[in-house]
């Protein structure tokens, strides 16, 4: 008997989800393929390719500096206030003690002057109290006088009497009577005299405190009155103003500055440098700058380690004479030794650096570049020193990878 072989269908549901997952494993073979073979094609015009060079690494960078004054003075008003007049122009030269401008503030005048009317209040109040025990040392001074004088009298009259009284010429009573003031005044001295010691020792006090808190409220006097004057703002050294434009009627806080006055006796140099060097640049580094066909030795006399806009500042100085023909604002390029010397690997610099950070290049090789990791170190103004990854002779993609840093291979079409 013949067997009736029955064929299995799948039913249209099954078949889709079958075809669904061979689709989806067919899509990630393929993206997986596309990974191991990231590739983009470069116009060669488009792009910079240096070669790995070996030589002395100049270990410098270059710095745009401007002329500075070597010293400037901030000019300021302790008080603040609003500008009333105006006697000297921006650039101008000044004396010591020239006046510059006058600020008012009512608030502040009002102030002072209450203060001494007050303090001279009190220091004719000390003079009274200082008079006051001048005179009782005066009255204290009469009297002893006056006991002494009746001291005498009553001693000349006792011894009389003692040598008439052994006569028997007087009675025991006129005796008694002399012998009586006699001790009497003699006590009244020994009483006075003590009193006259203590009043001197506390007079004595007294008039040194008093001379003290005279002499204080005299400095306080003379401090008001010099605030007083100092809204006159004067010069207070000799020199050219600069960074000075008040404008009548324009308020200043207290201490806020006015202007600078540059003390004419010399320049330095005032340079940005970028935030990479902050820890390689030191006080006493040496430093050239070419200036009329002549250079001229600086040293870096002081860092300013804060760091704006991803910038530090340095100051420079010169190292014996500086050129004649120097002036404030005048921009000049510096270059800025950092350590000696040696011998490196070198590649150019490049905008590369800000796509990969030094961790890795394109090194060119038969007209495509690969990824390939490297170690870079130090950085001057025209190469960067390499410490591993690359040969001599090498030839690496130095321009900005902003457009191909995510693939692993560039063709590069001429």
């Amino acid at each position: 008997m013949d067997k009736i072989i029955k064929k299995k269908r799948f039913s249209k549901k099954t078949i889709l989800t079958i075809a669904g997952a061979v689709a989806l494993v067919g899509l990630v073979a393929y993206g997986y393929s596309l990974s191991l073979n990231k590739v983009y094609k470069a116009d060669a015009e488009k792009i910079t390719v240096s070669k790995v060079q070996y030589g002395d690494f100049e270990d410098v960078v270059l710095l745009n500096a401007s002329v500075v004054p070597l010293t400037s003075v901030i000019v300021s008003s302790p008080e603040g206030g609003t500008v009333a007049e105006i006697f000297t122009e921006n650039g101008a030269s000044v004396v010591k003690g020239t006046p510059l401008l006058r600020i008012t503030n009512p608030n502040a005048l009002s102030n002072y002057t209450s203060s001494e009317t007050s303090i001279t209040e009190q220091i004719n109040q000390l003079r009274k109290l200082r008079l006051d025990l001048e005179q009782n040392q005066r009255v204290m001074s009469q009297d002893m006088m006056v006991i002494e004088n009746s001291l005498r009298t009553a001693s000349r009259k006792y011894k009389i009497d003692s040598t008439l009284f052994a006569k028997n010429v007087i009675t025991r009573e006129e005796f008694n009577i002399s012998s009586q003031d006699y001790e009497y005044f003699q006590g009244r001295k020994t009483i006075l005299k003590q009193a006259v010691k203590q009043e001197n020792q506390g007079r004595i006090m007294q008039l040194k405190q008093i001379d003290i808190s005279i002499g204080r409220m005299n400095e306080s006097l003379e401090t008001i009155r010099q605030n007083i004057e100092n809204m006159t703002i004067k010069a207070p050294v000799a020199g050219r103003l600069s960074s000075y434009d008040p404008v009548t009627g324009k308020s200043y806080a207290p201490n806020e500055m006015l202007g600078k006055i540059d003390v004419m006796q010399g320049y330095k140099l005032q340079a940005a440098v970028d935030e990479y060097y902050v820890n390689r640049v030191k006080e006493g580094q040496s430093a050239n700058v070419e200036f009329n066909g002549k250079t001229y030795k600086l040293s870096v006399r002081k860092v300013i380690p804060e760091v704006t806009a991803g910038q530090f500042q340095v100051e420079l100085v010169f190292e014996g004479k500086s050129p004649d023909e120097l002036r404030r604002g005048l921009s000049m390029q510096v270059k800025l030794t950092l350590s000696d010397n040696t011998k490196s690997l070198l590649i150019s610099q490049g905008q590369f650096f800000q796509s990969t950070g030094g961790t890795w290049v394109f090194v060119v090789k038969n007209g495509k570049a690969t990824k390939r990791n490297v170690k870079i170190g130090r950085k001057n103004f025209l190469y960067y020193e390499v410490l591993e990854g690359l040969q001599k002779e090498e030839e690496v993609i130095t321009s900005s990878y902003d457009q191909f840093n995510q693939y692993d291979i560039i063709e590069i079409s001429k």
